[in-house]
C-alpha cells in the first residue's frame, strides 16, 4: 500500500494551526504565572506550624501529583456542573493546568527554600531588614534561584500536556489540529506538523525562560 503524501491541506489551514499555536502559548503563560503564584501560597501553608494549613496543603499536593492531569480536567468540566458551576472549555483548562501546576511548583520551591540555612535569615535581621525584605531577598529569590531549572521544565511539561484540554473542546493547537484532521483526512500530515509546532512551541518557551532566568534570578557580576 502506497500512500501519497499531501502537506497541502496544513499549509493552507496555516492561520487555524497558528491560531491555535497562540492559544496554547496564552493558556500556558497564564497558567504558569497564576501556578507559581498559588505554588507559593501552598509551599507557606505546607511549612506552616499550624496544623490545619499544613494538613490542608498535604492533601491537596497529594491528591493534584497523584491523579492524571486528564481526570482533573473531566472533573472541572464535566463534574462541577453538577455543583452549579459552569465553565467553558478553555477557562476549565486553564484552572485546570493552573491548579495542577500550584501542586508541583509548590513542592519545587520548598525545596529550594529548605536549601536556605538559617544562619542567613539571622544575618539579615541582624542587618536590620524588615520580614517582607528578609524573605523577598534572601529567602524567596535565592530559592527560586536554586531551583529555577526545576521550575522550567515543569512549566514547559504542563504547556506540553495542555494538549489534553481539547478533549474538552477549548481550541487549542490540538483541537485545531482535530478539527482539520476530521475535514482533510490527512493524519500523518496534520500530526507530523503538530508535533514539530509543540517542539518549537518548547524552544521558544524554554529561551523566554532562560531570559527570565538571566534577568531576575542570576547571580550579580563579579
Amino acid at each position: 500500500m502506497q500512500y501519497t503524501f499531501d502537506f497541502g491541506p496544513v499549509v493552507a489551514a496555516w492561520p487555524m494551526l497558528l491560531s491555535g499555536a497562540v492559544q496554547t502559548l496564552k493558556m500556558s503563560a497564564v497558567s504558569m504565572v497564576f501556578g507559581l503564584s498559588l505554588g507559593i501560597l501552598f509551599m507557606m501553608m505546607r511549612m506552616s506550624r499550624m496544623k490545619p494549613l499544613r494538613m490542608l496543603a498535604i492533601g491537596y499536593i497529594e491528591l493534584i501529583r497523584n491523579t492524571p492531569f486528564l481526570v482533573q480536567v473531566f472533573f472541572i468540566y464535566f463534574g462541577m456542573p453538577s455543583l452549579g458551576i459552569r465553565l467553558g472549555g478553555e477557562e476549565a483548562a486553564v484552572l485546570a493546568m493552573t491548579l495542577n501546576c500550584a501542586a508541583y511548583a509548590a513542592e519545587i520551591v520548598r525545596g529550594g527554600v529548605q536549601s536556605i540555612r538559617p544562619g542567613q535569615i539571622e544575618a539579615g535581621r541582624a542587618l536590620g531588614l524588615n520580614t517582607i525584605d528578609i524573605y523577598r531577598f534572601i529567602v524567596f529569590r535565592p530559592a527560586i534561584r536554586a531551583v529555577y531549572p526545576a521550575l522550567c521544565s515543569q512549566f514547559i511539561l504542563m504547556m506540553l500536556n495542555s494538549s489534553l484540554v481539547a478533549s474538552v473542546s477549548a481550541e487549542e493547537l490540538t483541537y485545531v489540529a482535530q478539527t482539520l484532521d476530521a475535514q482533510t483526512f490527512r493524519s500523518f500530515e496534520i500530526y507530523f506538523v503538530l508535533g514539530a509546532i509543540y517542539l518549537l512551541l518548547s524552544q521558544f518557551f524554554s529561551i523566554v525562560l532562560q531570559f527570565v532566568g538571566r534577568t531576575y534570578f542570576s547571580y550579580p557580576a563579579k
